[in-house]
């Protein structure tokens, strides 16, 4: 896709952080929007922004774990807006605690937003793609999809399989000769509500209240400088888009050292965990 002036974009988890950046990136730049979010409060928000730039706008509450749901606001976008081009799956959750204390119900909560959200969007939407005859598919992963860190197992698991999902969908369009673009996303620390919202499973010198914020704290790439990077990754058809300094500097480690990073981490870890159990930051 060489513009998306005049083109139509699904965006999921457009309530706030990177997915409303998008959005209202999009809209300035004369894209039509249609926004999900299971927040509708900042769905309606978002939808103000958006308007402001005269373009269409629709917004729908919807659940990405749920096949159905999505499949449904899918075929209400084409109904409603005559086409579709990029679908933006962006809506995530996070999840802090060590593996070993990660109830089944709350790991099967992230992996069906976080991994299967993103299979139902790519899905749904794929075939509205290839009837508008041009495309472009976002599927957000993280930096954390590109290493292994304590208490994000499932976070991690959930992001590792979108990075592998993503670019076999590029390969497999690739070799069909389809004019749709896919790139995988990993952003790095960005300053959304994600980790704020985040379920924990408290567990001392490993994850409390304080550890969230000061995670939280570390995190420099405004939603908006994600956002524009997301636009150049359409613009270019990039395979894959790093968002942040952090996220450039994480993928050059994994690359240069893809097994000792592992004993960077852990010795990071150990030192942080000394200083919580000690009652010290």
């Amino acid at each position: 896709m060489k513009t998306v002036k005049d083109r139509v974009a699904a965006i999921t988890g457009a309530g706030s952080g990177i997915g409303r950046a998008t959005a209202a990136l999009l809209a300035r730049n004369g894209c039509h929007v249609a926004l999900s979010d299971v927040n509708e409060l900042g769905l309606a928000e978002t939808a103000e922004q958006c308007r402001s730039h005269g373009v269409q706008v629709r917004t729908t509450r919807v659940d990405v774990a749920q096949r159905e749901a999505v499949h449904g606001w899918a075929d209400e976008v084409v109904r409603e807006l005559g086409s579709v081009h990029i679908i933006v799956n962006n809506a995530g959750v996070a999840l802090g605690a060590t593996i070993e204390d990660t109830r089944y119900e709350d790991f099967e909560w992230l992996m069906n937003i976080n991994f299967w959200g993103v299979v139902h969007g790519t899905k749904a939407f794929l075939p509205h793609l290839r009837a508008a005859g041009e495309g472009h598919v976002i599927n957000v992963s993280s930096v954390f999809g590109l290493i292994g860190v304590p208490t994000q197992g499932a976070y991690n698991s959930a992001k590792f399989a979108v990075k592998g999902f993503t670019e076999a969908l590029r390969q497999e369009l690739e070799v069909e000769g389809v004019p749709i673009g896919v790139t995988c996303v990993h952003p790095g620390g960005i300053k959304t509500n994600i980790a704020r919202n985040a379920r924990v499973t408290q567990r001392k010198g490993w994850v409390d209240e304080r550890s969230n914020k000061d995670f939280e704290k570390s995190f420099s790439t405004t939603p908006e400088r994600a956002a524009s990077d997301i636009l150049a990754a359409i613009l270019k058809n990039r395979r894959r888009q790093l968002i942040g300094g952090d996220a450039v500097f994480i993928d050059l480690m994994q690359r240069l050292l893809p097994t000792f990073y592992q004993r960077l981490v852990v010795a990071g870890a150990r030192r942080r965990r000394r200083k919580l159990l000690e009652g010290t930051t």
